[in-house]
């Protein structure tokens, strides 16, 4: 990122800064093919731009075709914004600020502290009140106060360049406390945010779950999605979108929200979606899932569904978050911040969200009422199941130390589970740094089963469900090949899921089939940390990640 301070008269901040607008397009032009037609071109836009007051010309010499003429175009096209965006600032009618505070100056009149950073979560030490900045928007601050400049995009891809318009904007206040991003008694963000899932998914509920009374029916309340519900199951079908964890949550929530509202769902990794161009159609509801509101590929793929016309609906956990301003609707997760780059409460919480949504849309007939009943049942109880299985701690930091120099892992799993095996095998791969493959149990015989020997260590999700019987037989035929098993499984089921002791067994409780996701994934996130831990590598910033992928 190029970092711009200058000080003086406000003509010499507007060459100044022009100069230095054109100087970053230099290096940036200097990885292209064109470099020396391009470098000439720079040049003569830098003499006409920062020489004074006057129209913005171009003088090319030479001929230049393709990529070439493209990036010259580029060239002059932005340079002209800057020129726009120079006149605006000196124009009178933008002296006052769109944006004054008298409490950002002191009684003498010079300004306070302004920080600048790309997640507000960073500030909260400093301050609870920020400004949001959006896509297409330059800032200029000066003693104290803050013009917000916007460009029209759409006239500027029409051709021409299009006079940036003054923006009036309110501050947003922080409703979070300095000690929601301490790490407290922990250790690392990771473990800390491993352990607040009983309590993030307790917020994530409250509200929203209804237990009725005696002549009342358990139901779910989400506000954000009441005025759509119709639209949503009058839908050709729904389209999950996302990226990483949250598409392995929205692939954990699919066969609740199939079984529960019959409308046919699909799957889409955002970033695929955008290279195939795949159809999106005004009858479809659109779900978009981040956790940061502002993955760029999931960004791209709203943009392409609001333009087919469909109905869009977020899923994240930041307010204010670019997917919570564009969607037509949607649902908070409100699992409070989560530092850790591996996503962990807030992938719990995705998944009781859908979960939620399923129940939502499914409406109140009378032939799911049982089944809708006991999932509500077992949402309530959720906390507490969870709040068990992190009990297991020690026994995953036991199993880390067994597998601390392995450098491959297979996570096997299918149905509801298919989803935990994809999402566990992610955190090992992200923060653990060892190779590591999640895989759907029903494709074993096509190939993965080659790889298996005495060496390899593979875990297998058994937990007591619908797939539970063919799960038993998966093991068997890893058993048979002398396979090093991990097996999971419900409380009181080793002897059956794993007969004659073969393999190390992990007992979870046995919650509603559909619920599995959200407590089985925990052991897992606990292996991922202490497999961290034990190999000397970074658990909260692993390398070459970020929190929020803003980049395609």
């Amino acid at each position: 990122m190029h970092a711009f301070v200058h000080r003086g008269s406000r003509q010499k901040r507007v060459r100044a800064l022009s100069s230095f607008a054109l100087e970053c397009l230099e290096g940036v032009m200097s990885m292209g093919r064109v470099w020396s037609q391009l470098s000439m071109a720079c040049q003569v836009i830098k003499r006409t731009v920062c020489g004074g007051c006057g129209e913005l010309d171009l003088i090319m010499k030479g001929d230049l075709d393709g990529d070439g003429q493209l990036q010259c175009q580029l060239v002059v096209e932005v340079a002209g914004l800057w020129w726009l965006a120079m006149e605006e600032l000196n124009d009178e009618k933008s002296n006052g600020s769109t944006f004054q505070d008298a409490k950002f100056l002191y009684k003498n009149s010079h300004p306070k502290e302004l920080f600048l950073s790309s997640d507000a979560n960073a500030l909260i030490e400093h301050t609870k009140r920020v400004l949001v900045i959006e896509d297409g928007e330059v800032a200029h601050i000066k003693d104290g106060a803050v013009s917000i400049l916007k460009f029209d995009n759409d006239k500027g891809r029409h051709g021409g360049l299009s006079r940036p318009a003054s923006v009036q904007r309110a501050l947003s206040v922080l409703e979070m406390e300095v000690e929601q991003i301490n790490k407290g008694k922990y250790e690392h963000y990771m473990q800390k945010e491993i352990h607040e899932q009983p309590e993030s998914l307790k917020t994530t509920m409250r509200g929203r779950l209804i237990r009725g009374g005696s002549s009342k029916a358990k139901t779910v309340l989400l506000g954000g999605l009441k005025d759509h519900l119709k639209t949503i199951r009058r839908s050709r079908r729904i389209v999950f979108i996302g990226c990483g964890t949250s598409y392995n949550a929205a692939l954990a929530a699919r066969p609740i929200l199939e079984e529960l509202s019959g409308v046919p769902v699909t799957m889409e990794i955002a970033s695929d979606l955008l290279d195939r161009q795949g159809p999106i159609y005004r009858e479809d509801t659109a779900v978009f899932v981040s956790q940061s509101g502002e993955t760029a590929d999931t960004l791209r793929a709203l943009e392409y569904a609001l333009e087919n016309g469909a109905l869009c609906v977020g899923i994240t956990n930041t307010v204010g978050s670019e997917i919570a301003r564009n969607t037509h609707c949607g649902v908070h997760i409100n699992a409070g911040a989560e530092i850790g780059v591996a996503s962990t409460k807030a992938y719990t919480s995705q998944i009781v969200v859908m979960a939620m949504l399923a129940l939502a849309i499914g409406g109140d007939t009378i032939s799911n009422q049982k089944r809708r009943e006991a999932i509500i049942d077992g949402l309530f109880d959720l906390p507490n199941k969870v709040r068990e299985v992190l009990k297991l701690d020690e026994e995953m930091k036991d199993l880390a130390k067994l597998l601390i120099a392995e450098q491959s892992l297979l996570v096997f799993g299918r149905g509801y589970n298919y989803a935990t095996a994809l999402e566990g095998a992610l955190k090992v791969k992200e923060v653990a740094l060892m190779h590591s493959e999640g895989i759907l149990a029903g494709e074993m015989k096509h190939g993965p089963l080659a790889l298996v020997d005495e060496n390899l260590p593979i875990v297998v999700i058994a937990t007591r469900d619908a797939c539970f019987s063919k799960q038993q037989s998966v093991i068997q035929q890893l058993h048979a090949r002398k396979g090093r098993l991990i097996v999971m499984c419900s409380k009181g089921d080793t002897a059956s899921a794993c007969p004659g002791g073969s393999g190390r067994v992990i007992e979870v409780p046995q919650v509603e089939d559909c619920l599995q996701p959200v407590v089985n994934i925990v052991p897992l996130q606990l292996l991922a940390y202490h497999l961290t831990v034990l190999r000397g590598y970074n658990v909260d910033q692993p390398r070459n990640l970020a929190k929020s992928v803003t980049t395609q």
